[in-house]
């Protein structure tokens, strides 16, 4: 979403940038920090033994709830964007986002069993999806489209957001792991909390960005289609929550339906798009261009986004996290993604300045980014083989599964954003990117299928079709690369 650029916000005071990058640089870092603390103790919860504090249910199913929970957020995060540009504005949409956040968590932290945390779980996916792309909205609205700092902002507050991340397995995982589970969860209520007591004070520095509306609904129409929205969707979240609570669907039932509505949604975008009679010739070339980019995304996702479940139980059940006489936590394993990413994100963007007009196109580095998530997977088998059968992955080569995926991260999700602005029919600007974050939801949505086929006994047998496919299809968007390049119609 865009929010208007705005001379009342204070332009100096956090390191020769605007006041209010410091207020979202902490907004982003705690809600980072209580989003990765739970998603890394999240699985272990569900699937832990009830005498070991857990729920006790299926480790497959489990892993898939996990899935599907990551595909939601992502969903909602368009209509998130959309309330906040019609109907309350980027400022007060990012703080009832938190509110709901911190009570999501609350609800996690709560021993209810299963009804706690499906209700916690709907509060996060409702409040992420209100805060997640409007907060990085506000970013933008504190700079002119000219200003030079505007990239370098952007960096500053990139870093908040994997400092969060890296910081929060090691208290939160550890509190989850070592001591209880509910005050992990706690844990992360209290990070949201800080960054809602943080935002509260800091909020004045944002001037009038994201205030209001940047296209609001118009009165006469506004309680009509508010109400008729709310209703439906308050009725979806209490028909779902008393089918699987109640068990009349079941988990698995909720699951594999969340999966086909990630899956269908794209679908619906792009025939709405394509047979529009408002894009000329060249976008509906370009429109078609971005598909097999849209289909790469997801793939890539579907592979990305099983570092909470089936990489997060193989540093559980199958890693010898015995390292000079400490135990170290399954969960630390969820820290090395931000660590990798402060640590390469500045050597790979020195590396396309370097390049410059000889850096890859667009789908070869699509294909990059395909290509080094399929060998992240191929690593598992490795590291499992040099183990032996009897053997644990050692907690270095298991680390470096995330470091490899990182490096296929940076070669292709910056990118994919650049991409979907390009390529985006004018008519459907704002629309396209709300059609990029469903890619992520449609590979975690069908990820949370694939992890069905996932157990620590077969792990090298998942492990190496599923990057080998990857690979795969990489090579298959590699060999397209020139027709697709020729529907781009000169976009880079």
């Amino acid at each position: 979403m865009s929010t208007p650029t705005v001379a009342d916000a204070p332009q100096k005071g956090f390191f020769g940038h605007p006041r209010g990058l410091l207020t979202l640089f902490f907004t982003e870092m705690w809600e980072r920090f209580s989003y990765y603390g739970m998603r890394a103790i999240l699985a272990y919860y569900l699937y832990y033994a009830v005498s070991e504090g857990g729920l006790g249910i299926p480790e497959s199913t489990a892993l898939s709830v996990v899935g599907v929970y990551g595909a939601s957020v992502y969903m909602t995060g368009v209509l998130g964007g959309w309330l906040a540009d019609r109907v309350v504005g980027a400022q007060r949409a990012v703080l009832y986002g938190g509110v709901i956040i911190m009570l999501g968590h609350i609800g996690l932290a709560l021993p209810g069993g299963m009804t706690t945390v499906l209700i916690g779980l709907v509060l996060l996916v409702i409040g992420t999806g209100l805060l997640k792309p409007n907060v990085s909205g506000l970013v933008g609205g504190l700079y002119s489209e000219q200003d030079d700092r505007r990239d370098a902002g952007f960096s500053i507050y990139y870093m908040g957001i994997n400092l969060g991340a890296f910081i929060a397995p090691f208290v939160v995982g550890t509190l989850g792991e070592k001591v209880n589970w509910h005050l992990g969860f706690g844990a992360a209520a209290v990070g949201m909390a800080l960054g809602l007591i943080q935002y509260t004070l800091g909020r004045k520095n944002l001037g009038s960005a994201g205030l209001v509306p940047v296209n609001p609904l118009p009165a006469e129409h506004k309680g009509r289609v508010l109400g008729r929205a709310g209703g439906i969707a308050l009725g979806v979240v209490v028909v779902l929550v008393a089918l699987s609570a109640t068990g009349m669907m079941g988990l698995d039932g909720l699951v594999n339906l969340i999966s086909i509505i990630s899956a269908v949604l794209p679908i619906i975008y792009f025939v709405v798009m394509l047979s529009s009679k408002e894009i000329t010739k060249v976008e509906r070339d370009r429109l078609i261009a971005y598909i097999p980019l849209f289909l790469a995304t997801a793939l890539f996702f579907l592979l990305f986004e099983q570092q909470p479940n089936t990489l997060a139980n193989l540093a559980e059940a199958d890693t010898d996290l015995n390292v000079l006489g400490f135990a170290v936590p399954a969960s630390w394993f969820q820290s090395v993604n931000p660590l990798a990413i402060i640590l390469l994100a500045p050597v790979m963007a020195g590396l396309w300045m370097k390049l410059g007009a000889r850096q890859p196109s667009t789908p070869q580095k699509f294909v990059g980014g395909l290509l080094f998530v399929g060998v992240s997977f191929l690593w598992v088998v490795l590291s499992k083989f040099a183990a032996g059968d009897d053997g644990k992955h050692l907690p270095i080569m298991l680390a470096l599964v995330f470091v490899i995926m990182t490096v296929g991260e940076l070669m292709l999700s910056p990118v994919g954003l650049s991409a979907t602005t390009k390529l985006a029919p004018k008519v459907f600007t704002s629309q396209m990117m709300g059609l990029y974050f469903l890619a992520p939801a449609m590979g975690q949505g069908l990820g949370a299928q694939a992890v069905k086929l996932y157990s620590v006994e077969n792990q090298q047998l998942y492990f190496s079709i599923v990057g080998i496919a990857t690979i795969g299809c990489a090579v298959l968007l590699l060999v397209s690369a020139r027709v697709i390049k020729r529907y781009m119609h000169g976009v880079n």
